[in-house]
């Protein structure tokens, strides 16, 4: 190659180094980002909005855990229960109660109707939210307790009572007598971002206090667990990858900066230990649930009136139904004189905020109108025909009024109760009762040998026709009550004796 030639290549070359480096360097500058796989479809140059947060791309800061941790771990409590549960002793049955009416085997006091006691112990974690020794756990962790004992993370045990509990939400508060204790702030699960890093902070496998970090994967997750507790479950769980394993129940999930933002309830696995994901109840949510549990005894709840479809319906059948492919939660039903129709919204709208919160599934707006009690005025918004509306309304309870609902033993039995209909009281040849439709697990009914479909005729000797005298007879009982019922079909009147205190 000629001196020429070579001089030329490294001129060219030297010439192509400098655009180069000034094209970079003024890209770089305006903060345009140049792609070069054009497999992307990002070849245009532009950034995409959802971008439009970052300045570059930069390196994340260094998360410090330490002060958070420090702040969390004497506020959280190991809770240990003690239950009575009631099991069958599984002997033979005697041969001779196929001969005759009644069970011979519990007229012997033997055979396999005989039932017997047997202790059961659990735990679970807690989070201390005053000075004054009121703690936040699951339900679920305390229901059907005996005794509650809750250690402190500097080894002080004491004896809790259960102050009051929801089964829907999973929420229960507990005392314990003493003073001056460390506890949480509350934190705004509102404020909660997919991706940001969280802490998760209790007693798993019976250890000693243990902190896990993760970050939100997700957030307004409904697992329908609750239903196992009750017949109109909350779930608007905040997802993390924070490992929490069986003993974590009740415990808290917190910021960096060391603020309550859930109370950790579930994890998703195939095994029944940590797989992944874990789910936490919002503090929202718990912050109005504590507050009606420990000034009502019972939860306030607020409904907004109306039947919505549920997410993931199949395109065929929501063509079916008429329902079109937009944002938001479509309306089914609307109860009549309820908040819903109050604020204008009819079959087949689309509700899109609470409050002006964005709601964009069913447990979004579930977990919205969970934080709000009847008689709070809220804003619903919704569309129709392509418009958008934004109208107020009073939130009511589940009978249509603003009235506060005074806690109730009939909570307790734990049962699905419905009023005996007149006709078929007629063919009973009785004046009236109240039949139980289902028991739930952990109830006070659960407790005892009695099965569905039997049908409450007296309770403490006073008579009983229909669900509201049954509420009122147990909200005037302490203690033990007893009942006196039927079974369709079966002759004769079957005492039973529940005790209200469990």
């Amino acid at each position: 190659m000629k001196l020429k030639q070579i001089v030329a290549v490294v001129i060219l070359s030297a010439a192509t180094t400098v655009g180069t480096l000034w094209m970079y360097n003024h890209f770089s500058k305006s903060g345009t980002y140049v792609y070069q796989n054009s497999q992307d479809n990002n070849d245009t140059g532009k950034v995409p909005s959802n971008y439009a947060g970052f300045n570059g791309l930069g390196e994340a800061a260094a998360v410090d855990f330490t002060a958070a941790a420090g702040a969390a771990i004497p506020a959280t409590v190991h809770i240990k229960t003690k239950a009575t549960r009631q099991v069958s002793n599984n002997l033979p049955r005697s041969p001779f109660s196929e001969l005759f009416d009644m069970d011979l085997d519990d007229f012997f006091g033997g055979g396999g109707g005989r039932m017997r006691s047997i202790p059961q112990m659990a735990s679970g974690s807690g989070a201390i939210i005053s000075e004054d020794g009121y703690i936040v756990t699951n339900n679920h962790v305390v229901s059907g307790a005996d005794e509650i004992t809750v250690t402190l993370n500097n080894k002080k045990v004491f004896k809790a009572k259960l102050i009051a509990a929801d089964p829907s939400s999973d929420l229960a508060v507990i005392k314990i007598d003493a003073k001056n204790l460390p506890f949480l702030i509350y934190g705004n699960s509102d404020d909660v971002k997919v991706g940001q890093w969280v802490l998760a902070v209790g007693y798993p496998l019976t250890l000693e206090t243990t902190v896990t970090a993760g970050i939100v994967s997700a957030k307004g997750r409904t697992l329908e667990i609750n239903r196992r507790q009750s017949d109109s479950p909350v779930e608007s769980f905040i997802q993390t990858d924070a490992a929490v394993n069986p003993g974590n129940s009740g415990g808290p999930l917190i910021t960096t900066d060391g603020k309550l933002i859930g109370i950790n309830s579930a994890i998703a696995s195939p095994t029944g230990a940590y797989a992944g994901y874990s789910f936490t109840i919002p503090v929202n949510i718990v912050k109005k649930i504590v507050s009606d549990l420990m000034k009502h005894g019972t939860v306030q709840r607020a409904y907004l009136g109306i039947q919505y479809a549920p997410e993931g319906v199949p395109d065929e059948e929501k063509s079916r139904a008429g329902i079109k492919d937009e944002n938001g939660i479509y309306v089914a039903e609307v109860s009549p004189s309820g908040a819903a129709e109050a604020a204008g919204v009819k079959k087949g709208d689309y509700i899109t905020k609470i409050n002006g919160v964005p709601v964009l599934s069913g447990a979004d707006m579930v977990g919205q109108i969970a934080t709000y009690r009847p008689g709070d005025k809220i804003t619903i918004t919704y569309r129709r025909d392509g418009k958008e509306y934004t109208n107020s309304a009073t939130l009511r309870n589940i009978s249509g009024t603003t009235d506060m609902v005074k806690n109730s033993n009939l909570d307790k039995l734990g049962a699905d109760l419905q009023t005996l209909g007149k006709n078929d009281a007629k063919e009973y040849g009785i004046n009236g009762g109240v039949v139980i439709k289902a028991i739930r697990p952990l109830g006070v009914l659960s407790k005892v040998r009695i099965q569905e479909g039997y049908v409450i005729l007296k309770a403490n000797n006073k008579e009983v026709k229909s669900v509201e005298e049954l509420r009122k007879v147990l909200d005037e009982a302490t203690g033990s009550v007893k009942l006196e019922g039927m079974y369709p079909g079966y002759e004769g009147i079957y005492p039973i004796v529940i005790n209200l205190n469990n």
